[in-house]
């Protein structure tokens, strides 16, 4: 146990889900991409901060992942590491790190831990991955699997859309859960599934189930903070619940800011310091 002030904090670990995934107790999981929001969301108890590569989104401005580089998740997922503390830091392995082979996935893997200081990484995919998981496993690195809509594979979805509607869909994806589960995975992401279908995987599992758009009956949720924080009035999925109207906060400062600073009232007299003046008048 982790002692902060009189409070007794767990540090959440894969052991921590299992344990929550068996007592029924919910987990929560938020995205977060740099020092000062680890921070801030580990003071507030999340189970887990993911280091997506939504990243390329909402931090890089790329239209979707497919752009991230192993760079960019080191250099984020070590920004963040600074800031978590009692949080499990998972971090999302990007595209082509692991699809081209075994090996690669191992190495990979091997580099968010080292370089990144992640303590579990996270991959897209069902079956076809089961050996890349197991592998990176065998190396004693956590792994979270993502089934569902799995934004590396837009272009062969053919866009952002719902998975596992129908009968033929909803067993594979089951299957793939089950596959994953065997495979080594410690938990197992649910992205835009239908409600029933993710109960269903849920139950079927022994490990812990992360929604995303793919409702209550998961063993937890994850979400992007600059979704439920509002940050942007373009982008509002419907899965996404606005927790905070922080952008348009944000927005009325920096106006308030250039206002004042146009007007000359900032920095006022308690934003500076003094000196013996006489000194200037002594100055050539």
């Amino acid at each position: 146990m982790l002692k902060t002030g009189v409070e007794e904090t767990m540090k959440n670990t894969v052991v921590t889900f299992q344990q929550a995934k068996e007592k029924g107790e919910k987990l929560t999981m938020l995205t977060a991409y740099d020092y000062s929001t680890a921070k801030l969301v580990d003071e507030a108890g999340i189970n887990a901060i993911l280091v997506g590569d939504s990243l390329g989104m909402v931090m890089l401005g790329y239209e979707d992942t497919l752009s991230v580089t192993m760079e960019d998740m080191i250099h984020h997922s070590a920004a963040v590491a600074r800031g978590a503390k009692n949080t499990l830091l998972i971090t999302d392995m990007p595209f082509m790190s692991y699809q081209t082979s075994v090996y690669d996935a191992v190495v990979n893997a091997g580099r968010l831990v080292k370089e990144g200081r992640a303590q579990a990484v996270k991959l897209e995919g069902g079956v076809e991955v089961c050996d890349h998981i197991r592998a990176i496993v065998n190396a004693s690195i956590p792994v979270c699997a993502h089934l569902g809509l799995t934004p590396q594979s837009v272009n062969a979805f053919g866009g952002f859309k719902v998975q596992g509607k129908g009968e033929e869909a909803a067993q594979k994806l089951l299957d793939a859960a089950r596959a994953v589960e065997e495979a080594g995975a410690f938990a197992v992401v649910l992205e835009c599934v239908p409600q029933a279908l993710a109960e269903k995987i849920t139950k079927s599992v022994g490990i812990p189930t992360i929604g995303i758009g793919a409702g209550a009956g998961c063993d937890g949720q994850v979400l992007v903070y600059q979704d439920m924080l509002a940050m942007y009035s373009d982008m509002a999925p419907k899965f996404v619940k606005q927790f905070a109207q922080i952008g348009s906060q944000m927005k009325e400062a920096f106006l308030a800011y250039k206002k004042e600073v146009a007007e000359g009232t900032f920095p006022a007299q308690e934003h500076t310091f003094k000196m013996d003046e006489s000194i200037i008048d002594r100055l050539y």
